[in-house]
């Protein structure tokens, strides 16, 4: 029944996503006190998706480093520069909406990329890896990214973003990676397809807590902001189809191509979001937290893709 449920949802996320949206800020004023429970709702996805990994599968990825430096230089140069270049000729000298725009950009790897990976059967293990590496190297990346592209200096609260980090991605994921390895895999075959809709489930959540908590920016709603949303969409999308060409100009295999475009595509808005509000005016949040809004839409819609590129590809080679 469980699989049953796990397949029915798989087939229905990208409707999942954009609804959970709508939702959250429809009820904001009902459900955003219970934003505290999203870090516990990403260790549990984190814990669940990584049954499927061991250290071993970890160890070679560290060994073979190639898809994760050319996903750092997407993340860190390619996007922001991109950003910044997009956001001058479309507002021209508003430094605070091509700031925010390129603050989006900049920021580590979205933690939700691991659960979509984990969903379109990616490399789970390399997308962990670069989720730890580049959120521990954000403090220093970021404020630099930066100061280069717009002049501006940021500082991050390393030690909140490293507890953080520690309770929704490390703890969880090495729990779940020592079960598979004294199970010798056993438990990957008998828990993970029991937790595979609950994650799913609780994607839909996360998406609704986050919609509640973005809500108050929305209020007024006029021309410049539909424009920004607009591009910042558009920058977005682009990071997806940047990240897919470059995991084929790679030649990498599904599974690394997989983990590539989510990586690449996604952001943590959340901590984008936070930096934003504290570090900058207020004006500088709004392209960050209409990001928010439509980032799991993208990635419904970019599993989506990939999943009829890669069945082509299974077609085609079969006929060969």
């Amino acid at each position: 029944m469980l699989q049953k449920l796990n397949h029915r949802l798989e087939k229905i996320m990208p409707f999942i996503t954009p609804s959970s949206v709508i939702l959250g800020v429809l009820l904001s004023d009902s459900i955003k006190d219970f934003s505290y429970l999203i870090p516990w709702i990403f260790a549990f996805m984190t814990f669940a998706g990584s049954l499927n990994s061991n250290f071993r599968s970890l160890s070679d990825v560290v060994r073979h480093p190639l898809p994760i430096i050319a996903a750092m230089c997407l993340l860190h140069i390619i996007m922001p520069i991109w950003a910044w270049s997009v956001g001058h000729l479309t507002f021209g000298g508003d430094v605070y909406t091509i700031t925010g725009m390129v603050l989006g950009m900049a920021i580590p790897t979205g933690i939700t990329s691991f659960i979509w990976v984990s969903i379109y059967k990616g490399n789970i293990p390399m997308t962990l890896a670069l989720i730890l590496i580049d959120t521990m190297l954000s403090p220093f990346i970021v404020p630099f990214s930066l100061s280069l592209i717009i002049g501006e200096k940021v500082e991050i609260d390393f030690l909140s973003m490293m507890s953080g980090l520690l309770g929704m991605i490390v703890i969880p994921s090495l729990v779940g990676m020592f079960l598979n390895t004294v199970t010798k895999g056993k438990v990957s075959g008998s828990l993970s397809p029991r937790l595979a809709p609950f994650s799913k489930i609780c994607i839909g959540i996360v998406v609704m807590l986050n919609g509640a908590m973005v809500a108050p920016y929305l209020k007024n709603i006029n021309l410049k902001l539909v424009s920004i949303t607009l591009v910042v969409f558009f920058i977005a999308l682009s990071g997806y189809v940047i990240a897919f060409l470059i995991g084929k100009l790679l030649g990498s295999d599904h599974d690394t191509l997989v983990a590539l475009t989510f990586t690449g595509g996604m952001r943590n808005i959340s901590a984008g979001a936070v930096i934003a509000v504290s570090y900058f005016p207020p004006a500088v949040a709004v392209p960050v937290v209409v990001g928010m809004l439509f980032q799991q839409i993208l990635a419904s819609l970019n599993g989506y893709f990939l999943e009829r590129y890669i069945n082509k590809e299974h077609r085609e080679s079969a006929y060969l």
